[in-house]
């Protein structure tokens, strides 16, 4: 099997550019995505493409890169042909242009062998989201836009220079599987993290997420926070070495903020009152959980083990999960989801709080032991995070209940959300999660499983039954503190870098002088013009 069918991957998400008058193939740009899932298939041998400079190879650099190539595939083509639907009525060239761009860009980090491969994807994905965060051209949307380019820009900044300070510490090599036995500098350590951090958006890092989730496309939003979203933990993962002293020292702490983030995610998401905010805040305590992952494999390196890693397992029900319920928040505000729409959606939606007989109860049971090996409280931590994720996403299906639109037909839109729905049971078919799922079936399993979502239910009714509500005070704010020091920025960044020069030439004062000063040269100015050139001449001569 030729090497250069890798091509393909990142290049035929653009060839739809040059089709974008016509906006009837706007339903057939999903198949930009096919070459990614025909290859993950026959997963030839690594491309290497010296012409565009040393070291680059494209390819599966493992197993956890053939898992990412496969969800991120099926979601962009699954969020693509909802997009065309959704958008049929409001066809923008522009909105496509930046959906292949980042389309392309998204698929080139995951194939990516090479640091600077790697680099190029993500930063063409990230710039080109802007453009679907500010599709609808609303001020909401404009001020996330400008606050996520402000610090898109910044998180890619802090990755170059921690990528250079980390090239200038191993031994020079661009190969990602080099970087995996590199020494990690303590300086590129911090700016690896903030800046891939950004982009990944746990917590406190997390600024632009809740705020760009919202005002963008459903098919958008679904792809940022099931897809993109995954790009900064996959930078992690593939940049930092997973056996480091440094990094097994900093593994407390980066717990703590993961635990931090996943706690944080369902308060403010509990607040919400419009389900894709909701949502928005559900991916930030999601993203706190695989920052979890993260820290207890770089403190004990024997977690990576599995055969697919568990990083890889709960990025895949994450994104396909957060998919099917972004696309079916935008569905409701059209359609009615119906009885039928609404227990769809709650597959997805309590499979990640670990629902009993899904996918999310197996990965559970695939995370309990790291937990317990490394605290006995931080079970009864992933336990409470189960509870508040379970109350989280039954608030979101209340809102989506009470959030339908006047229309009644099914479209497309709607068989492609309930397809995602499915996704929870059907990863059942998966082997790597097949001996977690049969472990997840033993009492004392569903018993430890099966108490949050019970404990969720039984608040959930009696907050419905009392009308419990949050305190004014600690109610949502309508413009967020954070667009504050963005508008300023703004404001700098438009302002001239000097003052504009007035010259003063034209004054009373300068203009006597000079009167006087032509009056005093009026008499003989050739004259001593004709010496002096003459003077020239001959210095010039005699030297």
């Amino acid at each position: 099997m030729s090497a250069l069918l890798w091509l393909l991957v990142p290049l035929a998400p653009l060839l739809p550019l040059l089709l974008l008058r016509r906006a009837a193939l706007a339903r057939w740009h999903w198949l930009g995505c096919l070459p990614a899932a025909v290859l993950l298939w026959l997963q030839p041998a690594s491309l290497e493409l010296a012409l565009l400079w040393p070291g680059a190879r494209w390819g599966l650099l493992d197993g956890s890169a053939s898992v990412w190539l496969g969800f991120s595939a099926l979601l962009w083509a699954v969020a693509g042909r909802y997009a065309a639907a959704d958008l049929a009525q409001l066809h923008n060239r522009r909105f496509w242009w930046f959906w292949q761009l980042a389309l392309a860009g998204n698929l080139l980090l995951v194939i990516a062998e090479d640091v600077i491969s790697f680099y190029a994807g993500f930063t063409l994905m990230s710039l080109s989201a802007y453009g679907l965060v500010v599709h609808k051209g609303t001020p909401q949307a404009r001020r996330a836009g400008r606050l996520y380019l402000q610090l898109a820009v910044l998180g890619e900044m802090l990755v170059y220079a921690g990528l250079l300070l980390q090239l200038h510490a191993g031994t020079g090599s661009l190969l990602l599987a080099d970087w995996r036995d590199t020494p990690l500098a303590p300086g590129a350590a911090a700016l690896l993290l903030i800046g891939f951090g950004l982009k990944a958006g746990f917590w406190p890092l997390h600024l632009w997420l809740p705020l760009a989730h919202p005002v963008a496309p459903a098919a958008a939003s679904a792809v940022l926070s099931g897809v993109m979203l995954k790009a900064g933990i996959l930078g992690l993962w593939r940049m930092l070495p997973s056996a480091d002293p440094l990094l097994a020292a900093l593994a407390p702490l980066l717990l703590g903020v993961g635990l931090c983030s996943a706690f944080y995610g369902v308060l403010m998401g509990l607040r919400q009152a419009a389900a894709k905010s909701l949502l928005a805040w559900s991916s930030v305590s999601q993203l706190g959980w695989l920052l979890v992952i993260l820290a207890l494999g770089w403190q004990s390196p024997a977690l990576n083990t599995l055969g697919v890693p568990l990083l890889a397992l709960y990025a895949t029900q994450h994104a396909l999960a957060k998919g099917a319920l972004f696309m079916a928040a935008g569905l409701a505000t059209h359609q009615q989801l119906g009885r039928l729409g609404v227990v769809l959606a709650a597959l997805p939606a309590l499979a990640l709080a670990g629902l009993p007989l899904t996918s999310g109860a197996a990965l559970k049971q695939l995370l309990k032991q790291p937990l317990q090996d490394w605290s006995t409280g931080l079970s009864w931590l992933a336990s409470l995070g189960s509870l508040g994720t379970a109350l989280l996403l039954l608030r979101l299906l209340w809102l989506l209940q009470h959030q339908a639109g006047s229309q009644h037909h099914a479209d497309i839109r709607w068989r492609l959300t309930a397809l995602l729905c499915l996704a929870p049971l059907l990863l059942w078919l998966w082997p790597p999660l097949q001996p977690a799922l049969l472990d997840s079936l033993q009492p004392s399993a569903l018993l430890a499983q099966g108490w949050p979502l019970l404990l969720a239910l039984l608040l959930g009714s009696l907050a419905l039954q009392q009308g419990w509500q949050w305190p004014a005070a600690l109610r949502p704010r309508r413009q967020p503190v954070v667009l504050r020091p963005s508008l300023w920025l703004k404001r700098q960044l438009q302002r001239p870098p000097l003052p504009a020069l007035q010259p003063r030439a034209a004054s009373a004062r300068w203009r006597a002088l000079e009167r006087r000063w032509n009056q005093l040269w009026r008499s003989w100015p050739v004259s001593l013009s004709g010496w002096l050139l003459l003077g020239l001449l001959l210095l010039g001569w005699w030297l």
